[in-house]
């Protein structure tokens, strides 16, 4: 780990080593650059024109810099995108990887865990076999020492050697990991790389020691030579202890140390030796510098006195030299050469040593190769001593002596001392080696040979040793094994021989001393021998058994591999197809390439047609211009020429006048010749110029085409790159993304079958025939699987097919963009809306969870309640048994047995039996439930309805259950229409919204281009379809909102996923389109170069132009100028038509780019405005406003770029015009025009470069707002893979929550029916108990009429003797003794018969017990075989439940098989609708193909109107030329005329003047003749050159008509086998599709088929148990019949015994006194009988009572509780305040009797006083009380003044009328009221306001005597009247307050039990002065209004129980 850690020290400093170098040369750049500065600062230059030209220059220099910086910036950008992406494509791949292998680990590690379980398990039997056979033949044996040494030893061997592989397991939380492995196989290697580093480091020190040595350099060095001798000695010792720690640690390993005790002190080890070699590579390395640094001080020394010594010879040369200097000179010519000498040595040495280290290091890699082999040796050495050693394990466990143990542990010791000695010997090595360092002799580098070779012997040797000792051991442990085994048979055998003879030894002692018991020894013997034989069968079976399993297991296993080799061909065969799949899209890219090129050819052909428009119109325009200059040329001509012709008549007709004109005629001669000479050179100028005009033309045009040729090459070259590169990168996304789903495929599949392996393993344990159908399904599915496999990679042949195909169109590029532009906004809609639904799904779940959650709460409460009254049922019936039983003890025998039979009945059967109808029920609603959907649940529900108004009467907590269940699920779907409606209206708005912005994109698309109107209306169409088809899935979707939407949802979201790849994808290509345009920049740049250098060109000619005024013989330079100028001019104007091409396709370009960035941002600005709405749902229109401000600003932008792109354009036109216009005039002399164009041309270049400057910057502010909205699209992404995988989490958790409701569901639907099973089985058991009791009745009935039938018979005996006995008196003794004697006789006889009738009754009791015994044990067979029934009935659930379980996985793959129909489904209708798509395109082609074929019509029409025009212009131009011929010739006749005139002229001087005019006719004659011919040979020249430019014309024509059918047939050929190739393709889907469709229906069928025959097959079983339940009857009924019969003998018993009693009637008289005693007895008895029953009804009834009273009080207790929970702290309160107040009433009881005893003496002495305001209130209080109790208030008056009652009564009697009512008037005396006390009014326990004013006015002066000081406050809810208050205070309160009072005793009890006594400091009159102005309550008129409160009688007697019950119900 040190290693480790200062490896990534080292890698830390070396990057901050590299930071601190960046950084550095940052800061030099920086100081450079203001030293620039300031040197430019510095620089300073006089003139102002020098500064502004060096501040020019240095502009242009940081231009260029600037521009330089910016490309490198440009170039290391793209570069670092790159490098991004590059890394991003890694870590994915690293990230897979990793997946995979971790997956493929955990499969591995589950396997092996799965291997050694079994293996494990396997072992424990055989253990547990070896254990019971030792145990049976010998004594214990040492199993579980040796198995524990055993397991520990193989676990440190395991461990050393690979690690546990059980510590991989799943990468968590073990000790070590894959990266530990990793990194500790890295650190293996660095140590060996370090060992030959410092091996290859000894050699090169030593070689260097004894070159050094060898050479003997000095003295001086000789130290440090040692020293350095002496780190290589160190060094070799550390390579050689290394090594040999190597060697000892693998051998100890061997010995069975564990790795990780290995590693950590290797590691140790080795940091010491780094740490050590790096403190003396750092001496060495400080030695060598010094070395280095001596060597150089001394050869400078060398040199300066050899210097010195050349200086002294140079400045003595002329001096004589001394022998002095001579020899200094020759000594120093030796020591040169010496060291030269030195020097060759040196470097031969050096040569020897680079061959003895290559040497070394041969040797050291043959030695690594050798190491390498040994450890490859150690390995296998180490692991065939595991398996011995497990070998060893196992024979130790059959060893029962531990000589084993003892040779193994002699050899350890061995091997440990050798290992010890070898340690040993290496530290005395060591030391040796130490003390040799410390000593300073010289060694030499053979010794150090010879040692190493030395070491590697020894090495060898003890390899060789441990070899041999390994395989001894082998040897040792065979014999040992052999040894074991034979030692084992013969122990075995001897010992049983010993024992065999000790039993015998035994038994004959047995014999001999007991020879009775022999028999039965023998046969315990027997038995005995035959238990041991049955054993060993049983051991025999058992092996056989496991014999077996294993065997399954191992063909189990080759099956399993076998699997995995098909499977790992399956996926060679699928990567093989994916190969072929990758040919086929190469080819397909091919095709693709090749659609590209023809496109790109036809746009080419487009191009050059329009260019060669605009050539042929520039052409028209020049020739038209030239042929105007022309005319004008000729017009002057002519008008030269007719002036002269005029002249020319006048001179002949004036020299035929007169001869004196030869002077005139001499001069116009010479005029005429100046004239011929200037137009001969005039003409041949012209002609010249001309020529030179065509041919530069000629030249122009050539070179023009040669360069729009070879742009369009490059351009098409670029084109072609660029879509080859983006149509490459697409197909090889797509291939990735298809190997990843097939990836992903198979990794679902291979995760299947594991499970599926997994499941196959544990159902071979649990139970081996379900085995055999589930592998009979799987190998179905295995075969379904492949066939659906060999399907897909037909459907995938096919798709790539359809894609080939597809990929041909040549415009899908752009439908991409629109699609993907619409299927943005979708996907966020679509996204919005999942969300929303998953939220509600959310709610919707938790609520459910919730509700089922407390559905099973209240079924679990109902069936323990259920339970809890059972028992209760149970125990009472119990109870009542014994009552029974203890009640009838006379028929004890019958009433047992009756009880037991009522044991065996009442006993319920178990609760959890469900019946076979019940399960058939079960499994057909499970199908239904599979089949039908919300339904079915309704269906579910009503059925529930019904079932719970059926069982209302028996169980009332389960109806109200399902009610609360009945009102959640009618909630739940009110939240789910909830739900729904919001979703609707969601959708609703998302429509609106999509509308509306289609109408913005509308607007916005229409404003900035209207020619791309049909891409328009399909993007409208497009969006109106998925509207449409949107609509309808939200339709569809309102009807059913199950597994199937969400399942369609997430597809939903990865094809959005898919295809916003696709949008990305397509950004990066316009970031790459975008840095094409910035070279393109670049070459702009170039051009304004070259355009600066050709400004600057024509100034010089301007300036040249200016100079030269018109002298005539510039005239020549002048011509070479203007042909230069109009070279120039030509390349100018073709720059500046390629600039003016070059801006329309930037511009073109620039309309793209803001189309794209439109659309993107109306993307975003969707995104961004849905997100909003998300967040803020409240106001939406805000985001609107915000939304169509940003589109208005964008529009606005686009307007005005628009407007500027517009005026350059216009620019760029004018400037052409002035340049052909300037470039059009022929030579014109003067230059002052074409200066004043040429500066306005200046003018107009520096405004276009401001504004390509302009554009410069508004491009890059596009790219960077390009580039922020990738960033923004990544972040949105990621944002979309978070919520796909909430999504998908979110999806899980729904099924999950389905699935337990499901299951809740079904839970809760068996709890139903297991109860409504046991309440038929409590009908059926009180059935059975009311049967029982009938039965019992009439026994009990039967039984008393039998014991009634003798007492009735004795009766009727007692009633004939009574009646006889009145005459038997009468006659004589002797007739009395004679029939007493026949009586007696009589008597005895019946005696007898009585006896045999008793005796027969005894015998019938006995029958009857035995049939009572019979039918007990007959009854106990029946149980045994309804517990065989009930048993049968269990396997035949258990075989029911499996076919459940069958029915599921069926049911489950029916419902997979369903969705992938539904998902082929969705596939075809999806191809169905790209198919249509794909057709309308297809149109769309087809009408784009007509429209460019029309244009091409139109252009070609264009162009020949054009040729005709030109074709034109060169017939004029030929008649030009040829008028001008006529004219030329026209002059030479004029001037042979002119000759002859003047030959004429000087006959006439000769006198000839007729002969001149006949001449002068001929040669007119001669010449109309000339001209004549003349110009009809120039009409036959004209008339071939037309019919051969027309023959040109018209083949030109033809051959591009037949161009351009072939081309028309070519295209609709390839449409046509386009369109049969697409319905080809369709129509191959289709029928797959039906193939698909009748697979899957006879999958179907086959799966119904299934479900029939598992249906009949539960059908039979449940017929069979049905069967058997019929036969259960049919055996019930017989025993039922054979109870009846059994009564039935009874009765007829019974009868016989009536008529026994009848006949026995007769001895009733001889047997009265015996009867009379009997049936007193029996009378005493039933008396007693009955009196007990009575008492026990009476008990019972009190019991039941009380149990009732004892239930409602817990009841009330319980509620009284619940309340008095809250009081109770309430009370603990009140009584630590009543404990205050019962010791603050203590204190006062004290005070009172004081103030008792004071208030005695106050009466004595102040009973003649009275207090006025006492009088005040009792005379108001009169006044205020009814006239009707106002004798009431007189007598209180009077008792108050101390009157008696009678003197008082007999004054109201007397003055009844007037005498009170007088002195109360004269009382009066007009006095004003006074003031009362205010008192508090406090509500009192009246019994209603018409009391009596005496007992108002007690409680008055109550209140007014309550103390003034404050009392302890109590809460008005807390006083509670618990108890009544003591007698004692009330009485002394009345009796202080007045002694004539005895009323007050009457309402103390109806007093405040809370009030305080009244206290001793203050007087009972005390408070009345202090009041307020207000007058009392009592004084007052009493109203009705005021409130009464009736008291709370609380009787003595009462508790505390009925004062909380009278309290909860006030």
């Amino acid at each position: 780990m040190s290693s480790w850690l200062g490896g990534i020290g080292s890698g830390l400093g070396q990057s901050l080593g590299q930071v601190s170098g960046s950084l550095s040369s940052f800061t030099g750049q920086i100081s450079n650059f203001t030293k620039d500065m300031l040197l430019e600062g510095v620089e300073e230059v006089g003139d102002a024109a020098t500064e502004l030209q060096v501040s020019n220059s240095k502009l242009a220099e940081v231009e260029s810099a600037f521009g330089a910086q910016k490309s490198e910036h440009e170039r290391l950008r793209k570069l670092h995108a790159e490098l991004e992406e590059k890394l991003e494509a890694a870590e994915i791949q690293i990230k897979r990887q990793s997946a995979e292998y971790r997956t493929l680990l955990q499969q591995k590690d589950v396997e092996i865990s799965h291997l050694k379980a079994r293996q494990s398990g396997l072992q424990e039997e055989v253990q547990k076999l070896q254990q019971s056979a030792q145990s049976a033949s010998a004594g214990p044996a040492m199993l579980p020492v040796t198995t524990t040494s055993s397991s520990t030893t193989s676990s440190s061997a395991s461990s050393f050697l690979s690690r546990h592989p059980g510590s991989h397991h799943g990468f968590h939380g073990e000790e070590m990991d894959l990266s530990d492995v990793i990194w500790s196989q890295q650190e293996i290697n660095r140590l060996s790389t370090e060992v030959m580093r410092l091996e290859s480091e000894v050699a090169h020190w030593r070689r260097m020691s004894q070159a050094s040595t060898a050479t003997g350099a000095g003295n001086d060095n000789h130290s440090e030579i040692l020293k350095l001798q002496r780190t290589i000695k160190v060094n070799v010792m550390v390579c050689y202890c290394l090594y040999k720690w190597i060697l000892h640690f693998s051998n100890f390993a061997a010995v069975g140390f564990s790795f990780q005790e290995l590693r950590d002190e290797m590691s140790r080890e080795v940091d010491e030796h780094q740490h050590e070699l790096a403190a003396l590579q750092d001496a060495q390395r400080q030695k060598l510098a010094d070395v280095t640094r001596r060597h150089r001080q001394e050869l400078a020394e060398y040199e300066e006195r050899i210097e010195e010594l050349e200086e002294q010879i140079q400045s003595g040369g002329g001096q004589p030299t001394s022998v002095s200097d001579t020899s200094k000179l020759h000594e120093l010519h030796q020591t040169i050469q010496s060291l030269q000498e030195a020097a060759e040595q040196r470097e031969k040495q050096l040569a020897e040593l680079s061959a003895n280290l290559e040497e070394a290091q041969k040797i050291q890699a043959s030695l690594q190769l050798e190491k390498d082999d040994a450890q490859q040796e150690n390995t296998g050495l180490l692991q065939n001593y595991t398996r011995l050693q497990a070998s060893v394990a196992e024979l130790q466990t059959r060893v029962q002596e531990q000589e084993g143990k003892a040779l193994q542990k002699a050899q350890l010791d061995h091997e440990i001392q050798m290992l010890r000695n070898s340690l040993e010997a290496a530290e005395k090595e060591i030391e040796r080696l130490k003390n040799l360092e410390a000593e300073p002799k010289e060694e030499v580098e053979h010794a150090d040979i010879l040692e190493l070779n030395t070491i590697i012997g020894a090495l060898r040797q003890e390899k060789e040793d441990l070899e041999q000792e390994k395989l001894n051991l082998q040897e040792r442990l065979k014999v040992a094994e052999e040894q074991l085994v034979s030692r084992n048979e013969a122990e075995s055998d001897l010992e049983s021989l010993d024992d065999l003879k000790a039993e015998l030894g035994r038994r004959e002692k047995i014999l001999r001393a007991t020879e009775e018991e022999r028999d039965t020894l023998m046969s315990e013997l027997e038995e005995l021998d035959q238990q041991n034989q049955e054993a060993t069968q049983h051991m025999i079976s058992v092996k056989e058994q496991l014999s077996g399993q294993l065997k399954e297991a191992e063909t189990e296993l080759k099956r399993m591999t076998a699997e995995l080799n098909t499977s790992s061909d399956q996926k060679r065969a699928l990567e093989q197809e994916l190969e072929t799949q990758k040919e086929k899209m190469s080819q397909s890219a091919f095709t693709l390439n090749e659609l590209h090129m023809g496109k790109q050819q036809l746009e080419r052909t487009v191009k050059e047609l329009k260019d060669k428009l605009g050539h042929s119109q520039e052409q028209s325009r020049d020739a038209r211009r030239e042929v105007t200059e022309l005319k004008k040329t000729l017009q002057e001509k002519e008008e030269l020429l007719s002036a002269a012709k005029a002249k020319l008549y006048e001179g002949g007709e004036r020299a035929s006048e007169a001869q004196g004109s030869n002077e005139a005629l001499a001069e116009k001669e010479r005029e005429l010749s100046d004239l011929r000479r200037e137009l001969d050179e005039m003409r041949r100028s012209h002609k010249k110029v001309m020529s030179e005009d065509y041919e530069l033309k000629v030249e122009n045009r050539r070179f023009k085409a040669d360069n729009e040729q070879t742009s369009g090459k490059v351009e098409e070259l670029t084109k072609q790159l660029k879509e080859s590169q983006g149509v490459l990168n697409r197909v090889v996304r797509e291939k990735d993304t298809r190997i990843e789903a097939l990836k992903l495929e198979k990794y679902q599949l291979e995760g299947e079958l594991t499970q599926a392996e997994n499941k196959l393993k544990e159902q071979v344990k649990q139970y081996q025939q379900t085995i055999e159908e589930l592998t009979r399904a799987r190998s179905m599915d295995a075969s379904a699987l492949q066939t659906e496999h060999e399907r897909a990679i037909k459907l995938n042949q096919e798709k790539d097919m359809e894609i080939a195909q597809l990929k041909r169109d040549v415009e899908q590029v752009a439908a991409d963009h629109r699609d993907t532009n619409e299927m943005l906004s979708i996907t966020v809609a679509g996204q919005q809306q999942l969300t929303d639904l998953l939220q509600e799904k959310d709610v919707f779940m938790d609520t459910l969870k919730q509700n089922a959650a407390d559905l099973q709460t209240e079924l679990d409460n109902k069936v323990s309640v259920f339970t809890k009254e059972v028992e209760t049922l149970k125990q009472s019936l119990d109870e009542k048994d014994k009552q029974l039983g203890g009640m009838k003890e006379e028929n004890s025998h019958l009433k047992e047995e009756i009880d037991r039979l009522r044991d065996q009945q009442s006993r319920p059967q178990p609760l959890a039996e469900p019946r076979t109808l019940d399960i058939i029920t079960e499994l057909e609603t499970e199908i239904t439930q599979l089949k039908s959907s919300r339904n079915a649940l309704e269906e579910e529900v009503q059925t529930l309805r019904r079932t719970t108004e059926e069982q209302q009467a028996s169980l009332l907590l389960s109806q109200q259950s399902l009610q609360a269940q009945q009102s959640e699920i009618e909630q739940a779907r009110a939240h789910h229409q909830q739900t729904t409606l919001n979703y609707d209206r969601l959708i609703q708005a998302r429509d609106e919204e999509i509308t509306r912005l289609q109408q913005n994109v509308e607007q916005l698309s229409e404003s900035q281009s209207r020619a791309n109107s049909p891409s328009v209306q399909g993007e409208v169409i497009l969006q109106e379809e998925k509207t449409q088809t949107l609509n309808q899935e939200n339709g569809n979707e309102k009807h059913d909102l199950s597994k199937v939407d969400i399942e369609r949802l997430v597809r939903g979201i990865k094809e959005k996923e898919t295809e916003i790849t696709q949008l990305n994808e397509k950004n990066l290509s316009l970031t790459r389109q975008l840095d094409q345009l910035v070279v393109s920049r670049d070459e702009v740049g170039k051009l304004s170069q070259m355009i600066m250098q050709k400004d600057l060109e024509i100034q010089a000619l301007h300036a040249r132009v200016s100079m030269g005024g018109g002298h005539s013989q510039d005239v020549m330079f002048l011509q070479q100028q203007l042909q230069a100028y109009a070279v120039e001019r030509e390349q100018v104007i073709a720059v500046l038509n390629e600039k003016t091409r070059e801006n329309s396709q930037l511009r073109s370009d620039y309309h793209r780019l803001m189309d794209i960035m439109a659309g993107k941002e109306a993307a975003l600005l969707k995104l961004q405005q849905e997100n909003q709405r998300l967040s803020n749902m409240s106001d939406p229109s805000g985001s609107q406003e915000m939304f169509k401000e940003t589109i208005q600003n964008l529009s606005r932008i686009i307007r005005e770029k628009d407007i500027e792109i517009d005026a350059l354009t216009q620019k760029c036109q004018t400037l052409v015009t002035v340049l052909q216009s300037s470039g059009g005039e022929p030579g014109a002399g003067s230059g002052g025009v074409s200066s004043n164009q040429f500066e306005e041309l200046l003018q107009e270049r520096d405004t276009l470069k401001q504004q390509v400057k302009k554009m410069e910057e508004w491009k890059q502010q596009v790219i960077t707002t390009v580039k922020n909205m990738q960033h923004e699209s990544a972040q949105l992404h990621e944002e979309l893979i978070k919520l796909q995988s909430q999504v998908s989490a979110d999806s899980d958790c729904s099924s999950k929550l389905s699935v337990d409701y499901a299951r809740l569901v079904q839970n809760y639907e068996q709890k139903e029916r297991r109860l409504g099973s046991l309440s038929l089985e409590l009908a059926q058991v009180q059935q059975t108990i009311t049967q029982l009791s009938s039965t019992k009745d009439v026994l009990l009935g039967k039984l008393d009429s039998v014991t009634q039938t003798p007492e009735v018979a004795a009766t009727q005996c007692s009633g004939s003797s009574l009646s006889t006995d009145a005459p038997s008196h009468q006659p004589d003794s002797a007739v009395k003794d004679e029939k007493m004697q026949q009586e007696v006789v009589q008597l005895k006889a019946q005696l007898t018969e009585k006896e045999n009738t008793i005796r027969t009754l005894q015998e019938n009791n006995h029958r009857l017990s035995n049939s009572a015994s019979a039918s007990e044990s007959e009854q106990r067979s029946q149980a045994e075989e309804a517990r065989q029934v009930r048993e049968r009935l269990e396997a035949l659930q258990r075989s029911v439940r499996e076919k459940d379980l069958l029915i599921k996985s069926k049911g489950d793959q029916l419902a997979q098989v369903s969705e992938a129909l539904r998902n082929r489904e969705n596939d075809n209708e999806v191809l169905k609708q790209a198919v249509t798509n794909l057709k309308e395109r297809a149109l769309i082609l087809e009408m784009d193909v007509k429209k460019l074929k029309e244009e091409n019509e139109l252009v070609a029409a264009r162009s020949r109107e054009k040729e005709s025009e030109f074709r034109a212009l060169q017939e004029t131009n030929m008649q030009v030329s040829l008028l001008l011929r006529e004219k030329e010739f026209e002059l030479s006749a004029m001037s042979e005329k002119a000759a002859t005139v003047e030959k004429l002229l000087k006959d006439k001087e000769q006198g000839k003047s007729g002969e001149l005019n006949q001449l002068l006719n001929e040669v007119k004659s001669m010449q109309d003749k000339a001209v004549a011919f003349q110009q009809e040979r120039d009409q036959v020249m004209m008339a071939l050159k037309q019919k051969q430019m027309e023959t040109a014309a018209l083949q030109s024509e033809l051959q591009h008509v037949r161009d351009k059918e072939h081309r028309l047939n070519l295209e609709l050929e390839r449409l046509r086998n386009h369109l049969l190739e697409i319905e080809d393709s369709y129509t191959r889907e289709a029928l797959a599709a039906e193939d698909r469709e009748t697979e899957l229906r006879r999958k179907v069928a086959l799966l119904d088929e299934r479900l029939t025959t598992s249906s009949s097959a539960v059908e039979s079983a449940s017929q069979q148990a049905s069967m058997q339940v019929e036969s259960l009857q049919e055996q019930l009924i017989g025993v039922v019949k054979q109870r009846d019969d059994a009564l039935v003998q009874l009765r007829t018993s019974q009868e016989q015994v009536n008529q026994y009693a009848v006949s026995l009637s007769n001895l009733q008289m001889v047997l009265e006194q015996f009867q009379q005693e009997e049936k007193a007895m029996y009378s005493a008895e039933l008396e007693k009988h009955k009196k007990e029953k009575e008492e026990w009804k009476r008990k019972a009834l009190k019991l039941e009572d009380q149990a009732s009273a004892l239930q409602i009080n817990l009841d009330e207790a319980n509620v009284a509780l619940d309340s008095a929970s809250r009081l109770t702290d309430q009370l603990d309160l009140k009584e630590e305040q009543i404990e205050e107040l019962k010791k603050q009433v203590d204190v006062r009881q004290e005070m009172l009797e004081e103030a008792q005893r004071k208030l005695m003496n106050l009466l004595n002495s102040t009973e003649g006083k009275i207090d006025k305001v006492l009088m005040h209130n009792l005379f108001l209080g009169y006044f205020h009380t009814p006239k009707t109790k106002r004798a009431d208030v007189l007598k209180l008056m009077g008792s108050v003044l101390g009157l008696n009652r009678e003197d008082v009564e007999k004054m109201m009697e007397e003055d009844r009328g007037h005498g009170v009512t007088g002195w109360v008037s004269n009382w009066l005396g007009g006095r004003g009221a006074q003031s009362v006390p205010n008192t508090p009014q406090r509500p009192t326990s009246g019994q209603g306001l018409n009391s009596s004013f005496s007992e108002m006015f007690v409680k008055f002066l109550e209140m007014e005597s309550t103390p003034s000081l404050p009392a302890p406050k109590l809460p008005v809810h807390d006083i509670k009247p618990l108890s009544a208050p003591p007698a004692g205070r009330t009485s002394s309160g009345t009796s202080s307050m007045a002694a004539g009072a005895p009323v007050s005793l009457k309402r103390a009890g109806d007093s405040n039990p809370f009030l305080a006594p009244r206290s001793a400091a203050v007087p009972l009159l005390a408070g009345s002065g202090s009041g307020g102005p207000g007058g009392h309550l009592l004084m007052k008129p009493i109203s009705d209004t005021l409130p009464t409160f009736t008291p709370v009688p609380v009787s003595a007697e009462a508790s505390g129980g009925a004062v909380l019950k009278d309290l909860l119900k006030q």
